[in-house]
């Protein structure tokens, strides 16, 4: 098999929702060449493409990072599994498939707090919908055009109908689109699907990259370092089919490898904050406090409950219910396995006082009990809180200078007083919604955190014995000004010249639901960027933003 050519306009590290936007859109201009580097495989493992499927590939270690916390000190010690997809399209491959782009609100809030004048919603609302195109049509909140293939949840189950009516009887609010008009109460989810498939952004992106030719894939591609000259990023060094080869970049070096990743690789190389890289016999590069702190994550935990009926999808785990549920996805694409499970849920408020939902739910109709990576199926139906803007902050850390060994990672979920104080407020919540008259013919007793947990003390105590993450690890290389922040709004590392990083962990403050669309929306305004085009116009329709 040839070698590769050495020298290309762009590297992108890492082939993840914001890497295979970010080939995709650059490679447009089919003058410039393209190196996607990739640490995983390719994504031909169909239970990528089975949306139920998840459950069979999301702690697979072929396709998985398979992170662990350290010990966190608010959640009684115990290390909290923190996947993350390692493979073409990573965790867009691996993820539930939840297509959320957070509140109007959380963007204008990165303008007026972190000084990011052009990251108002109006800005970004145009590449959200040029990024989509939705099973529903587009109209002045969603694209009819885009790569990017997003569906309504369309798996019936009287529960997920349950579900949405007790939210409106609980008065927590109903919405028809939570990314449109009202982005706030119940609702069916969207979902990355299209035609009862995934669709990772590989599938959305990368693909159609490589097929103009001037896109290269490699994988099996674990970057080592940034290749630096002076204060200038020329190029990456690669651990490539054994061999440590170097790659070298005419215009921008360009990480894209995630949270955990990016901040990772930029420490290896140098570009950190001196004290940590000095005390790991790391040359200092450019000091820059930032990079590694920051971190933030949605914690999370789930309620329960039997049902008193039992559907279809409590017994889809057992042999032949299985392989008839298989032989309907090939045949016709639909049915239990085109299901993400987790087709409804909401954002709400905790209390009055907040000015948008600080809570979210994920509700499925089945039950799950973990025993290790097996899942065991249960005839009930479960419901996610997560606490979407959580005052706790971690920090990542190099473990050695092996690029191979895992970094450490202190999320310190819990160690402000007020995100446990708002996940008890979602207990409350979900409990109040779960005991409406809605769920009469369907609740049994509840599972988790089970009826005799009800006081506010034994309900924190659960909930510290019980948090976990619901996968949305970000903010390790903030944009911004000042001295913690590591890239500017055009993503360009402060200080290097040709480095850019351009993924979640960009963000100053996690947004207010699932991160994967707005990846891949920071990632499509970062091409642009990269390649000094015009930003798209500004977009403003209204929002039924309701009162406190």
């Amino acid at each position: 098999m040839s070698q590769p050519p050495r020298e290309y306009d762009y590297i992108i590290v890492g082939a993840g929702s914001a890497g295979c936007t970010l080939a995709n859109k650059l490679g447009q201009d089919t003058s410039k060449s393209i190196l996607v580097l990739e640490a995983g495989p390719m994504d031909r493992d169909l239970f990528i493409h089975i949306p139920a499927g998840v459950y069979r590939t999301w702690c697979d270690p072929k396709l998985n990072w398979n992170y662990d916390t350290a010990p966190e000190p608010a959640a009684q010690d115990r290390e909290i599994f923190m996947p993350r997809g390692k493979v073409v399209g990573g965790s867009s491959s691996i993820n539930s498939m939840v297509y959320m782009r957070g509140h109007p609100l959380d963007y204008d809030g990165w303008a007026e707090e972190f000084g990011l004048a052009d990251w108002r919603y109006e800005n970004c609302l145009p590449y959200f919908r040029a990024g989509e195109t939705y099973s529903r049509g587009g109209d002045a909140y969603r694209g009819d055009a885009g790569p990017l293939g997003v569906t309504r949840g369309d798996y019936e189950n009287p529960l997920y109908d349950a579900f949405i009516e007790a939210g409106a009887q609980a008065g927590q609010g109903r919405s028809d689109d939570l990314n449109g008009h009202t982005p706030e109460g119940v609702a069916r989810f969207d979902a990355t699907k299209r035609h009862g498939r995934r669709c990772s952004a590989a599938v959305a992106h990368l693909s159609p990259a490589l097929e103009r030719g001037n896109v290269t894939l490699l994988t099996g591609a674990a970057v080592q370092r940034i290749e630096l000259s002076s204060n200038r990023a020329t190029g990456v060094r690669v651990l490539y089919r054994g061999q440590a080869q170097t790659f070298h970049a005419a215009h921008d070096v360009i990480l894209s490898g995630g949270a955990i990743n990016s901040p990772q690789l930029l420490m290896l190389s140098g570009i950190g904050p001196a004290a940590h890289l000095s005390e790991m016999g790391i040359e200092v590069a450019n000091d820059l406090s930032g990079v590694g702190a920051n971190l933030q994550d949605h914690a999370s935990v789930i309620v329960q409950c039997k049902s008193r009926v039992s559907f279809p999808i409590h017994r889809v785990d057992r042999p032949w219910n299985k392989l008839r549920a298989g032989a309907q996805w090939v045949f016709a694409r639909n049915g239990v396995a085109a299901s993400n499970i987790w087709e409804a849920g909401g954002l709400i408020r905790g209390n009055a006082d907040v000015a948008y939902p600080n809570l979210q739910y994920h509700f499925g109709p089945v039950g799950f009990e973990y025993n290790g990576p097996k899942i065991t199926l249960l005839q009930a139906f479960a419901c996610h809180v997560d606490q979407l803007r959580p005052r706790s902050r971690g920090t990542l850390r190099l473990a050695s200078t092996d690029p191979a060994d895992n970094p450490d990672l202190q999320f310190n979920y819990l160690s402000d007083p007020h995100d446990l104080d708002e996940l008890v407020e979602g207990i409350h919540r979900v409990r109040d919604l779960i005991g409406q008259c809605a769920f009469d013919p369907f609740r049994d007793v509840e599972i988790d955190p089970g009826p005799d947990v009800t006081t506010d003390t034994q309900i924190r105590n659960w909930i510290r014995a019980n948090v976990t993450t619901d996968f949305h690890p970000c903010g390790t290389c903030r944009m911004g000004h000042g001295a913690d922040a590591v890239v500017d709004d055009r993503f360009r590392v402060h200080g290097v010249e040709g480095l850019r990083v351009v993924d979640a962990s960009i963000m100053p403050r996690v947004i207010s639901a699932n991160l994967n669309a707005p990846t891949q929306m920071i990632a499509a305004r970062a091409a642009d960027y990269i390649a000094e085009h015009p930003q798209l116009a500004p977009e403003t329709p209204p929002f039924a933003f309701q009162s406190p």
